[in-house]
């Protein structure tokens, strides 16, 4: 989906779900998944033929076991789906607006050809429109909170669908929704497996860091910018957190938006030594060069400009773990793991 500013949150986590602190202060070690277990209550006993499941948002949500019609809102949740073979359940995937692109506003070429998706498909997330959800005939509704409560609601009391709200708190919490999806869809091995992928790709990243003697370089993460500066992460985001466990100190850790665009003036004082910018979604590297001072910054002259696919920056999936943080360490600490 587009990244293009006022709005750049939508391919983001909302800050209200962050229950459980990302990293551990001195080991950059995520927070425990078992911790994140405790939080989530337990659900009441399902009827007989469905399942009955405590989702992200805390709420307990009575679902049909392994549907074979699914309405999948967020490309993080279709990328799970993927990965776990599930493809064939899904019916519909979040578009964004036609004046924003519709379904290439939401997802990349790749992901469109790779995973087979097609305009027919769409359902119109924000706003959520109800028409093109119910005329795709799903039995299940997995969605980012792209999608507000109340239309969450509305879905539910309306229309009778189940929806199950997949927004981890963390990257920990990545690995809870595969296993949550897994047990929904009875693929729990394949779920298993993927997570033994993501626990050993996290160890690998957080032993290398916790062991580096030399300080942090100092990092830019921007994942769109304009006239006025570069949109960027504050505290309590998954941007932040990544630069943290990668061994990145980032310009923009301070502040407390979550998500504020930081003017060329006070980047060209914070003069970061490494810059990361997010591609796709019609940005590449032409789009930043024309920023506020971008060829007076010390990375620039220094050639330490690095881009990354916005979807491993932005999007609380597998790929972020698997693809992104290696791919993140990699531009900060050359010769790593």
């Amino acid at each position: 989906m587009s990244l293009t500013p006022p709005s750049p949150a939508r391919r983001t986590v909302s800050t209200t779900v962050f229950i459980v602190g990302l990293l551990v202060a001195g080991g950059f070690a995520v927070a425990g998944t078992s911790i994140y277990y405790d939080l989530r209550p337990a659900a009441a006993a399902a009827p007989p033929g469905s399942l009955s499941i405590t989702d992200d948002l805390g709420r307990h949500v009575n679902v049909p076991y392994d549907p074979s019609r699914v309405v999948v809102l967020g490309p993080s949740i279709m990328d799970t789906m993927v990965r776990l073979g599930l493809r064939s359940h899904v019916v519909g995937v979040d578009c964004s607006t036609p004046a924003f692109g519709g379904l290439s506003g939401d997802y990349s070429p790749g992901q469109i050809a790779n995973w087979s998706l097609t305009a027919s498909m769409c359902v119109q997330a924000e706003p959520l429109s109800f028409e093109q959800l119910v005329n795709a005939s799903p039995a299940l509704v997995l969605a980012a909170t792209i999608v507000s409560q109340q239309d969450v609601d509305k879905v539910t009391d309306t229309y009778g669908i189940p929806v199950v709200m997949i927004q981890p708190p963390n990257l920990d919490g990545i690995e809870v929704d595969v296993g949550l999806i897994g047990t929904i869809f009875g693929v729990g091995a394949a779920a298993e497996a993927l997570n033994e992928q993501l626990a050993s790709e996290l160890n690998v990243t957080s032993t290398y860091v916790s062991n580096l003697t030399t300080a942090f370089p100092t990092v830019l993460v921007t994942y769109s910018t304009d006239s006025s500066g570069y949109w960027t992460y504050g505290r309590g985001t998954f941007g932040a957190s990544l630069m943290l466990l990668a061994g990145g100190a980032s310009i923009s850790e301070n502040e407390s938006n979550p998500y504020p665009e930081l003017s060329g003036e006070q980047v060209l004082v914070d003069n970061p030594q490494v810059i990361i910018y997010g591609t796709g979604f019609g940005l590449d590297l032409a789009s930043y060069s024309t920023a506020p001072f971008w060829s007076s910054l010390g990375a620039v002259e220094d050639g330490h400009v690095y881009g990354l696919d916005s979807n491993d920056l932005t999007e609380p999936d597998a790929t972020m773990i698997l693809i992104g943080l290696p791919a993140l360490l990699a531009q900060l600490h050359p010769g790593g793991p």
